[in-house]
């Protein structure tokens, strides 16, 4: 009995098998369907042809999900940290082992688009056909979760005047106007006078006294004013892209 508790107890003391470190690629490319293979240095065996992603075309890469892409590498017994903290992994079409890799020169949309439709990350694709126009975004991320301006044809190239960021705040919405330091938190309740979106000033009348204040918006009916705000205000401006297309 004594020997079952002993052996029970060193069991619980060890700690979780770990996976098989591995190391993301400086540049992944397939010849078909995405494999970890394909993407990190370090993995092998039958774990190691696990498919994580459609395969890439000479028109388009494949574009994955980082955390994905994490979560199916543990589970084949791969350990990736992301060190870099990635939120997508592209992949180019060719031979792993050095074959003609195509150069992506533009993002383009994947498909017809109406105005107002939030861009989603299926909805951009690279191409080595199309020129991208000044000020075109380089970065996926920099036009994922914005909204489209006007309608947009699959196969045009990205333009910064297509897009625009999502409004948080509507003219005459109810908005939680908050203010916090130090300690001290407050929240008064008033109707919005313009529209926002996040990190862009509004102005918001207060229900009670029927005095306009200006504060920043923070999210769908929140606004804030104090440190925050201009905590806020600075991150806007830190995006250029996105603070253009207002």
């Amino acid at each position: 009995m004594r020997i079952a508790l002993a052996l029970l107890l060193t069991l619980i003391a060890l700690p979780a098998l770990a996976g098989t470190p591995v190391v993301l690629k400086g540049a992944p490319r397939a010849m078909g369907p995405v494999t970890l293979a394909d993407l990190f240095d370090g993995a092998k065996g039958a774990a190691a042809q696990t498919v994580v992603g459609p395969a890439p075309t000479t028109a388009a890469n494949a574009i994955l999900d980082a955390g994905q892409v994490q979560l199916r590498a543990k589970q084949a017994g791969f350990d990736w940290d992301n060190p870099a903290g990635q939120r997508r992994i592209q992949v180019v079409a060719g031979s792993a082992r050095g074959g003609a890799v195509r150069s992506a020169q533009a993002l383009v949309w994947s498909r017809n688009i109406m105005a107002g439709e939030k861009i989603e990350a299926s909805d951009l694709e690279w191409s080595d056909v199309a020129i991208a126009p000044q000020g075109a975004p380089s970065d996926p991320d920099r036009a994922i979760g914005m909204v489209a301006r006007r309608p947009l044809r699959a196969g045009s190239a990205i333009a910064a005047s297509d897009v625009a960021a999502a409004k948080v705040i509507k003219r005459d919405d109810t908005v939680n106007v908050a203010f916090e330091q130090d300690g001290i938190n407050l929240v008064l309740q008033g109707k919005a006078m313009s529209d926002a979106v996040l990190g862009e000033p509004v102005e918001v009348m207060n229900l009670q006294s029927k005095k306009t204040i200006e504060a920043v918006a923070s999210g769908p009916g929140r606004a804030v004013v104090g440190p925050r705000a201009e905590e806020l205000r600075a991150q806007s401006s830190s995006q250029p892209f996105r603070t253009a297309l207002r």
